[in-house]
């Protein structure tokens, strides 16, 4: 994290007035795939920061001046920020939130529970998520930022999980945590919009290059494995030995670059909009996790008991690659989305 702060990575979409550059999704996906390629646990810390800001850089009047120290910090490459969502009673469904925001004299007062939040204990921000102390409905919730070091803020538990077991997706709690008026990112009940306009595109398409680094990565090592493991009583490596295995070396290099193509139009669909737009982008990050995870287990069985064992790296992508699916919103729930778009039903 201190090496994308100090690269200007952490800045990579905000503008030149704040200390970004002002680039936008298609350097941002290149950015975010180069480092799942490497380790999707620092792709995914990166992606969750990114959407950090842009809610932040998304703020309404009444917020835009008191977030914009923050948004100097991220510009020198002091800030991590983060998304805390997803509550254990709303599950995958992120944007229905139960906690209720309560109003003070000076603005609110949050208790929440939150679950799988991406850099818990790390981020020096978290954008929160409550129904609006005033919300009839499932979808009327407020977005909030909160420093940190705010009374009532704490890591609520430990991470440890079978993938992504760097990037702290730890629960966190906030007790009777007061925010100012000024740190109310959204107007009241406005922050599901907010979730579904700036949220979701960029988080459905990082995911997607997440798990594009990921088959990647898995290539690459599949490649240098059947170059290098050798039968030495046949004089010949692996891959020049078993025909199957080339073949399926083939299909792992098919699936990713079918990937890379996908990701290339949604792109292309939200930096040029169109009524297609939506639909691409609940279809990337379903199609990514399937991809992923069919990459990455063929790599498995391509490598056999080195990758089992542990002696290469594939392993990790393996586990790695399988949060995609399961991360919210699910590939179940985009697939219901997807069917509702198609049939012109209501998604919510």
């Amino acid at each position: 994290v201190d090496s994308l702060g100090e690269s200007g990575l952490l800045a990579l979409m905000l503008p030149a007035e704040v200390g970004g550059p002002g680039l936008g999704p298609r350097t941002f996906a290149a950015v975010t795939a180069t480092l799942a390629e490497a380790d999707a646990s620092v792709a995914m810390v990166y992606l969750m920061h990114i959407l950090g800001v842009a809610t932040m850089r998304a703020a309404r009047p009444g917020a835009a001046k008191a977030v914009r120290p923050v948004l100097a910090e991220v510009g020198g490459g002091r800030h991590l920020s983060t998304l805390a969502f997803s509550e254990p009673g709303s599950r995958s469904h992120f944007w229905t939130p139960m906690s209720r925001a309560r109003r003070n004299g000076s603005g609110v007062s949050i208790s929440a529970k939150k679950s799988w939040v991406t850099s818990a204990g790390f981020a020096r921000s978290y954008i929160v998520s409550t129904l609006a102390p005033d919300g009839a409905g499932p979808t009327d919730s407020t977005l909030y930022v909160v420093p940190a070091d705010t009374p009532g803020v704490s890591v609520a538990g430990p991470w440890d999980g079978l993938g992504l077991r760097a990037n702290a997706s730890a629960p966190l709690a906030l007790d009777n945590c007061e925010v100012p008026s000024n740190f109310q990112l959204t107007d009241d009940g406005a922050g599901f919009q907010v979730m579904l306009d700036v949220v979701l595109p960029l988080f459905n398409l990082g995911t997607a290059c997440v798990a594009l680094g990921l088959c990647r990565a898995a290539v690459a090592g599949a490649t240098a494995h059947l170059k290098g493991a050798r039968f030495e009583h046949l004089g010949q490596s692996l891959g020049e030995s078993l025909p199957t295995l080339r073949a399926q070396l083939a299909a792992m290099q098919i699936e990713t670059d079918g990937l890379s193509a996908r990701v290339d139009d949604l792109i292309e669909h939200l930096e040029s909009p169109r009524e297609t737009t939506m639909l691409r982008v609940l279809e990337s990050k379903a199609a990514a996790g399937d991809v992923a995870i069919s990459v990455t287990s063929t790599a498995m069985r391509i490598c056999g008991g080195a990758a089992f064992s542990k002696h290469m790296s594939i392993e990790r992508l393996f586990r790695d690659a399988h949060a995609g699916a399961v991360m919210a919103p699910t590939g179940d729930v985009l697939r219901e989305f997807i069917g509702k778009a198609l049939l012109g039903i209501p998604l919510f």
